[in-house]
């Protein structure tokens, strides 16, 4: 994590510390102290405290006052949870979004998932996970449902931290043929079609969470 700019410091903080939660770099089980995380960040600890705070409510870290604040660990039914949440978040915009789509949104689907894929070949899994984000946003952006779109954002993260685990350890990428079909659908104007999709690539996270 590198010293973040003294703007919009409380966000900042909390993005800086998901993500080092997610990738891995503060591991499951691991205590974390907001003094030392606010000299790793140059910040003061205030907006390091508030970040711990909404991380908690998040799921992502667990607290006990006058005790501890640490990383929760990665358990496969808070994941299941957070799959079907994040899923059906995706089959709404999705249903929403298909018909309002320009062909420069299909485009960037695509200019997406021809980034996944060559990050998938390449075994660059945050690469991938950052465009497969990019390649469903489109939807959740042109949808227009900014509940949803908090939603996705704020569960996203807890599935994101067995994905990467999977990965790391030679386990399969979501489908590219997938989001080929996805895009497809949405390219034809075809409703159902795009929501079929979503619904398979959701159903494999939460089998992923299954066999965790």
């Amino acid at each position: 994590m590198e010293p973040v700019p003294r703007t919009l410091l409380r966000d900042r903080a909390y993005t800086a510390i998901r993500d080092a939660i997610v990738t891995g770099e503060i591991d499951p089980g691991a205590v974390v102290r907001d003094a030392e995380l606010a000299e790793r960040l140059g910040l003061s600890r205030a907006p390091v405290r508030e970040a711990f705070a909404r991380l908690v409510d998040e799921g992502l870290l667990e607290s006990k006052p006058q005790s501890y604040t640490r990383v929760t660990p990665v358990v496969a039914a808070d994941v299941r949870d957070a799959a079907a949440v994040v899923g059906a978040m995706h089959e709404l915009v999705t249903r929403v979004a298909v018909p309002r789509l320009f062909a420069a949104d299909v485009e960037a689907m695509r200019a997406a998932n021809e980034r996944f894929a060559a990050a998938v070949r390449a075994k660059e899994v945050d690469a991938a996970l950052r465009a497969d984000d990019d390649l469903h946003d489109v939807l959740v952006r042109v949808s227009g449902n900014r509940a949803a779109a908090a939603t996705v954002a704020r569960y996203t993260p807890l599935i994101r931290r067995l994905e990467r685990r999977r990965f790391g350890e030679g386990g399969s990428c979501r489908s590219a043929g997938l989001h080929d079909q996805l895009i497809r659908a949405c390219a034809a104007g075809d409703v159902d079609g795009a929501v079929h999709v979503t619904v398979e690539i959701w159903r494999g996270l939460a089998e992923l969470a299954d066999s965790d």
